[in-house]
Parts: structure tokens; C-alpha cells; sequence
């Protein structure tokens, strides 16, 4: 370890997750890092390699180029896309009149409901019979 406790292994992994080159280590890393490879200069070149290894590999890597022509055919072999239905000529107006028509019925519908008195429901019958009433039916006698 390190005076100011750097580890061999905290050295190797971020000398891993950053690669070979110190500089794009963390600031916070770096004085620790410098103060460990002076303290074990073929140690910490030995972990710098390997890193610097994996740096090279990953820059060789680049993405795999697609064949000239590939975009133009992949394009021309699509199929074409088809056209949104839209409402245009008369059909948007007369969509807009029907409901427009059936809002209006609506609400006279229900304007005749709310207005029309509710009739209370009695289980009682009145019935007026009057002397003039006994004459009604001809059929019957008095």
C-alpha cells in the first residue's frame, strides 16, 4: 500500500476501468496513482500495459461497414406506405352536421324530461259520485 492508501488491486482495477493511459483516470485517482507507480515503477508499467493492451484492441473496433448499395436496395424493396384516410369533400361537414343534430336532440330530450312534472304514485282511490251520477247508466235500474 501506498502512503496514501492506494492498493495494488484498487491501482489494477481502475487501471481496468480506465485503461493504460493516467490521464483519463478520475482527478481524485491520479496523485494516488503517481504516488504508487513511483513506488513500484515495474509493477504499475507492467498493470499499465496490460490495460494499454485492452485500450488498442477496443480502438481497433470499429463498427462492420454494410455493402455499397445495400441502403439503396434495402429502400427500393420497402414497401411503399399507405395514405391516411381523411376527412375532406363533403364527408367532414356532413360528420360535423350529424353530430351536431344528435347533440341538439339530445338535449331537448332531456329538456323535456326535467320539465315534465313527476306524478305522485297514492295507493288510495277518491271517487265522487254525485246524485246526477245514478242516471248514468240507462241500462241499470235505479
Amino acid at each position: 500500500m501506498t502512503p496514501d492508501g492506494m492498493t495494488p488491486e484498487r491501482f489494477e482495477t481502475l487501471a481496468e476501468a480506465y485503461g493504460g493511459d493516467v490521464a483519463r483516470w478520475p482527478d481524485a485517482e491520479r496523485e494516488a496513482a503517481a504516488q504508487a507507480m513511483a513506488a513500484r515503477p515495474a509493477w504499475a508499467q507492467a498493470a499499465l500495459a496490460r490495460a494499454g493492451d485492452l485500450d488498442a484492441a477496443l480502438d481497433a473496433y470499429g463498427p462492420p461497414r454494410a455493402a455499397a448499395g445495400l441502403m439503396d436496395r434495402i429502400v427500393a424493396d420497402a414497401p411503399t406506405p399507405r395514405r391516411a384516410w381523411r376527412w375532406t369533400g363533403w364527408l367532414a361537414p356532413a360528420g360535423l352536421g350529424a353530430g351536431l343534430a344528435a347533440a341538439c336532440a339530445a338535449g331537448m330530450i332531456l329538456g323535456a324530461r326535467l320539465s315534465t312534472p313527476a306524478i305522485p304514485e297514492t295507493d288510495s282511490v277518491v271517487t265522487a259520485v254525485t246524485a246526477d251520477d245514478t242516471g248514468a247508466y240507462p241500462d241499470e235500474e235505479a
